[in-house]
């Protein structure tokens, strides 16, 4: 074995080998190599490279965002809208799922380790084109501050702290680390210059990258969770009348809310839609379905993630039965008696049947009774009914577990429909409809009433109006209107409910604030003396 492990790779983190070796031999030192700077960086060479930058961390930010791993993992299987459990040998993965939906993760934890590899990559990628030596064009620069600003609330966001590689200071220095009201100043500065120089993109345009309207989003969003961010636990008002103003100024380029919920997740432009990825939206649709709910383009699904009932629940509608005109409200959506005649616009007829493919395949909340095209009941691969549970049991002892689950345990969900294409590559990431709640949530946190600026979203969605709105009230609308979107963990940490108990989570991590934090990987504190590893860890 060699003394000395060294790489050479674009990360700011060594081989995931790293720490594994560190403690299963002696006498190993560790080089520190985690800067992504050549020994002699002296900026970017020309124009075409630095927009060759620009377009690889767009292209990045595909995988990053359409896995079904990772941030999007983080971000709602530590949740209540998310969790796998396992059915047998399927979805085991040597516990990796469970441990997040459980809050038992340790600081080993791959897809903990991969969000930082990642997001940390992406951030000194930008400073590159950042950088005062690079031959950069104002348009490169513009959206490198705001993917590097993006990169940065997003560790910040997961970890509390981010480590910050200075170009300009000499390679061997250790990354400096921002932490609290320093990060969050470091992203607004990123996010201020790229409002003033991002183009303007109006609502219904081809929105996939990013435009003044998305650099608004994203620092409003910063805003609105700053107090979090530097442990005040109070929102500053001066913040939340921003936070407004922003929301105001993404409206006044035509975004706004828009009928017709499940819509939005199709391909086609929309009101609604500020940034979205052009990443496969195949995870979202295939992950939960059941192996024998088919398209004539698509073998059956992978059966896995699913959604606690207690989630389900918030939603209006028969807790029992969510089948076409069953009470609920538009966003729980419904399970569909049978598929559709062919012909509607945005679907396909592909084994000339007469009937639009994956039509007999619901949006929103699967429970109960799945229908196969011709409206015949489904069975299951053991030729039971195919009807999803509200609960996870164990098919041995009957009790309650996330291990040792039939095939069909636990509500399925589902946001983009198969009948509008399987891997369409369109997933959507900032939304209006998200703007406007956090409009509504900074004019409570100000002291003003949310209540008209709620009802209207209600409205929109055929859901009853409420008489009032409380900030549970508050978090749960955001629930409903932005479930399997990437804010859950975000949102229920701003409202002191992260900790909280649900089904399945670990008794340890019950009011425990430690794990509103992901840890540091092991090997990065060791390698950056000025990392300190996050509590609890």
């Amino acid at each position: 074995m060699n003394k000395y492990l060294k790489t050479q790779t674009r990360s700011l983190l060594l081989f995931s080998c790293a720490s594994v070796l560190l403690f299963s031999c002696t006498d190993l030192e560790v080089e520190e190599t985690d800067s992504l700077l050549a020994p002699n960086f002296q900026g970017i060479a020309s124009a075409e490279e630095a927009t060759s930058s620009v377009n690889s961390m767009y292209n990045q930010l595909n995988g990053y965002i359409g896995d079904q791993a990772n941030l999007f993992a983080l971000s709602e299987v530590t949740t209540d809208t998310q969790l796998i459990p396992t059915r047998g040998s399927d979805w085991g993965d040597n516990g990796i799922w469970r441990q997040l939906h459980q809050h038992s993760w340790t600081p080993d934890h791959a897809y903990i380790t991969n969000v930082w590899n990642q997001w940390n990559e992406l951030q000194l990628t930008a400073s590159e084109v950042l950088d005062d030596r690079s031959a950069s064009t104002p348009e490169a620069k513009a959206h490198a501050a705001f993917l590097r600003g993006l990169a940065v609330y997003v560790i910040l966001d997961n970890y509390g702290q981010v480590p910050y590689r200075d170009t300009s200071a000499p390679p061997l220095d250790d990354p400096s680390v921002l932490t609290g009201d320093e990060a969050v100043s470091f992203i607004i500065s990123d996010l201020e210059a790229a409002i003033s120089a991002l183009p303007t993109s109006t609502a219904g345009s081809d929105n996939n990258r990013a435009s003044k309207a998305a650099a608004r989003y994203l620092l409003a969003k910063v805003l609105l969770n700053r107090h979090i961010y530097n442990g005040t636990g109070t929102a500053d008002s001066s913040d939340m009348s921003r936070v407004i103003s922003l929301v105001d100024e993404i409206a006044a380029d035509g975004y706004e809310l828009q009928s017709g919920y499940f819509d939005l997740f199709r391909a086609e432009a929309d009101n609604e839609t500020i940034w979205y990825i052009p990443t496969g939206v195949g995870n979202r649709i295939w992950n939960g379905l059941h192996y024998n709910l088919t398209t004539p383009d698509q073998a059956g699904g992978w059966n896995g993630f699913s959604t606690l009932a207690e989630f389900y629940d918030l939603f209006e509608g028969d807790p029992n039965i969510n089948v076409e005109g069953s009470g609920q409200e538009e966003r729980r959506g419904f399970v569909p008696l049978a598929a559709e005649p062919a012909g509607a616009p945005g679907t396909k007829d592909s084994n000339g049947d007469g009937l639009a493919d994956g039509t007999n395949i619901g949006n929103g909340f699967l429970i109960g009774q799945q229908y196969g095209a011709d409206g015949t009941p489904l069975t299951d691969r053991g030729g039971s009914p195919l009807a999803f549970t509200r609960d996870f049991t164990n098919t041995a002892t009957g009790e309650k577990s996330l291990v040792e689950n039939n095939e069909i345990t636990g509500i399925r969900v589902l946001k983009y429909a198969p009948r509008y294409g399987e891997f369409t590559e369109h997933e959507i990431f900032f939304r209006y409809s998200d703007a406007h709640l956090m409009k509504a949530e900074a004019l409570m946190r100000s002291g003003g009433d949310p209540t008209a600026l709620v009802n209207e979203l209600r409205t929109i969605r055929n859901a009853t109006p409420l008489g009032a709105v409380t900030e549970q009230d508050l978090i749960d609308e955001r629930g409903r209107e932005l479930y399997i979107e990437f804010w859950r963990r975000n949102d229920l940490i701003r409202f002191g409910q992260y900790t909280n108990d649900w089904e399945f989570k670990d008794p340890d991590a019950v009011g425990n604030s430690d794990r509103q934090l992901f840890p540091i990987p092991a090997s990065q504190v060791i390698l950056n003396p000025n990392l300190v590893q996050n509590p609890g860890y």
